[in-house]
């Protein structure tokens, strides 16, 4: 198998690089289809908006107010990307044609309106030519609003997945970039769930405008359309009052305003705490979903314990807590049914009531009380598109807010990297021959706090360095620095050119699919053949699980720890790479698998360089040279830098400093 080498990247829990060999080719309906999903799902984010910081003046609650006011619009900010230069070349035109649409479809209205106007009269007139005639005219005006209709859908479906996809893909591409979806674990902030978020929240964000523009705009086009309408038919309608008689223009169309806004009024005022709850609500239910599946994800750590009742008592409290949102919630949704329903029912009876006096006076044909009814109705529906699209309101509001919050805390990570004001590790390539050199390299946390000082290593061509030292040392965070997860800190780690690096965590991650896959990862799975697979499976001691290579299962919970680490192993020998960084990479075998492992990987990639992290002391055999980190105050230090094993040749190591300390760096010795 040949590899093209690329820059140093981790595998296997870091940044990952596939290895390069030829693909088997897609069919030609393959490649279509890839096309077509492509041309959807492209999307390119923009620059991170400015830090925003809260007026120190401001109380905690109106500092909260003005934080949910200002997560809206960060939503906006990259949402409306969609409609730009760097968003999806069919938005404008889609959106364009939707606006069209849903204009004629406002006129067809208006000729169904004046049908219904035809038709009662001609009835009244007992006209039967008329009553025929409208009849043949009324099935070209049903089938011309059923195919807007229908076209209207479709267009407005289409915007919702296309726009969907920008911008998950977007916030995806940003989320995995530099391995921010791993750093967000490390940082404080509003980010909890990211998964829930991207994939329900967003969801609803993208959809719920939509609906709302279109649904705005038809509401809008409705009511000034049949307004004139009622204007029109209603005339004016005099009333007498003692002596006198007062005279109200447009009564149909006062009528109309004062009843929509008692009712959207009410709406407003019982469901002014919609929004929170919703927000609430939609916490509660991402908590709810990640204990579920951190059960099923330490399944066997918890079934060997016995935790099932502490993990019951742990899922009842989450689901109790969700179920009491919904509880408030479902009281909120029954107030707001009572207004829109009596609503409902009140619209279609108040129009004919006003206009019975003027029918039975003679001065409005039946045809016309019709109509105004219809056109009623219509103005009422439109008036009150807020009392139907309240709740909807407040769901989009809180998914924006929870996506948007997530986009802030990328905002930050994003903006540290570009930011010289809190330290980030530089990476390079090294000058000398090395294939790894530690530049006065600092760690700390993303606050500052040092965890690991200045420190100077270099690591020649195929050493085998083990790292040593107490719980806490740092000793896994520096190595997570060297595979470029770890940003924050100091100095600089610098590769050999071309070189590759593949990372070996504790706790191996098992794809979901194949047992090819999960031993190929991350790499396709066809970029190696099945023998040359069950080879690598048989040198780790996994040839028992060669007849089930192409078996789809759950592979996660039904390897054990060790087998885990095992088919790490094995990846490792089919990767092939220049840079090995084990970190408690056979914490989970025995002593004797131990050993086999260590003895495999030396013997199959003999030339490779090893950095391993590990407290067993039967390690030392298995490497050149140890290094050891000690807690100190500010950050570990490095005291003492040894060889193992005799070596020829040059090493330029910690011998320029033992810093900030003064203490000596132990002599190098000799194992025999």
């Amino acid at each position: 198998m040949s590899e093209a080498k690329s820059k140093p990247r981790s595998v296997d829990g870091a940044r990952s690089r596939e290895a390069q060999t030829p693909r088997q080719e897609k069919s030609s309906e393959e490649k279509a289809s890839t096309a077509e999903a492509a041309s959807e799902v492209v999307g390119e984010a923009a620059p991170p908006p400015e830090a925003v910081e809260p007026d120190p003046q401001l109380t905690p609650e109106e500092a909260e107010r003005a934080r949910k006011k200002y997560l809206l619009r960060r939503f906006w900010i990259s949402a409306r990307g969609y409609w730009s230069r760097r968003g999806d070349s069919f938005a404008w035109p889609l959106t364009i044609g939707l606006l069209i649409l849903i204009c004629v479809n406002v006129g067809f209205q208006y000729g169904i309106n004046v049908w219904n106007r035809a038709i009662f009269d001609a009835i009244e007139q007992r006209n039967a030519r008329i009553i025929y005639f409208l009849s043949a005219v009324f099935v070209p005006l049903v089938l011309g609003s059923g195919s807007l209709v229908v076209a209207q859908v479709y267009l407005r479906m289409t915007i919702q997945r296309r726009w969907r996809s920008w911008l998950t893909t977007s916030v995806i591409a940003r989320w995995l970039a530099n391995g921010r979806y791993y750093q967000l674990n490390l940082v404080a902030g509003d980010h909890t769930n990211p998964e829930a978020r991207i994939s329900e929240d967003l969801r609803i964000a993208t959809e719920s405008p939509v609906d709302f523009i279109a649904g705005v705009l038809n509401a809008f086009l409705s009511a000034s359309t049949f307004i004139v309408v009622l204007w029109t038919i209603g005339g004016a309608l005099t009333l007498p009052i003692g002596g006198s008689s007062v005279t109200i223009p447009g009564f149909l169309v006062v009528t109309a305003v004062i009843y929509a806004a008692i009712t959207s009024t009410s709406m407003v005022v019982i469901g002014r705490h919609f929004v929170h709850l919703s927000e609430e609500k939609n916490q509660a239910e991402a908590e709810f979903r990640y204990t579920l599946t951190r059960v099923r994800e330490n399944g066997e750590s918890i079934a060997l314990l016995g935790g099932e009742e502490e993990e019951r008592s742990g899922i009842d409290k989450t689901f109790a807590y969700v179920l009491g949102q919904w509880a408030l919630l479902t009281g909120q949704h029954m107030r707001t049914a009572l207004v829109s329903q009596g609503s409902s029912l009140f619209a279609p009876v108040v129009p004919i009531l006003l206009c019975a006096p003027k029918f039975l006076e003679g001065s409005m044909t039946l045809g016309q009380v019709m109509q105004a009814a219809s056109a009623f109705a219509i103005v009422q529906g439109a008036f009150g598109w807020l009392v139907d699209n309240y709740p909807r309101l407040a769901g989009w509001n809180a998914s924006a807010r929870r996506i948007a919050s997530l986009m802030m805390s990328l905002d930050g990570l994003e903006r540290a990297e570009q930011s010289d004001t809190l330290g980030r590790i530089q990476h390079g390539e090294t000058e000398d021959g090395a294939m790894l050199s530690l530049n006065n390299l600092s760690v700390s946390l993303d606050d500052g706090t040092g965890v690991v000082k200045e420190t100077e290593v270099e690591i020649e061509p195929g050493e085998r360095v083990l790292v040593s030292g107490e719980s806490g040392t740092g000793k896994s965070t520096l190595v997570r620095a060297v595979a470029g997860l770890w940003p924050w800190g100091g100095g600089s780690v610098d590769f050999h050119a071309d070189s590759r690096l593949f990372m070996l965590p504790q706790r191996p991650y098992v794809p979901i699919g194949t047992l090819r896959r999960a031993v190929a990862y991350p790499a396709p799975a066809d970029n190696w053949t099945i023998a040359e697979i069950n080879v690598a499976l048989d040198k780790v001691g996994l040839d028992y699980l060669k007849g089930k290579i192409e078996e789809d299962a759950p592979w996660d919970q039904i390897l054990s720890g060790g087998e885990k680490q095992r088919l790490a192993f094995a990846r490792l020998l089919l990767h092939s790479p220049d840079i090995i960084v084990l970190d408690e990479a056979t914490s989970a075998l025995d002593e004797k698998s131990q050993d086999k492992m260590m003895e495999t990987v030396i013997h199959e990639l003999p030339d490779v360089t090893i950095i391993s992290v590990a407290h067993r002391a039967e390690l030392e055999a298995y490497h050149s040279r140890k290094i050891t980190l000690e807690r100190r105050e500010g950050g570990a230090i490095l005291v003492s830098d040894i060889d193992l094993v005799s070596r020829k040749g040059r090493r330029n190591l910690l011998a320029r400093a033992l810093w900030g300390t003064g203490a000596p760096i132990e002599k190098p010795h000799e194992l025999e």
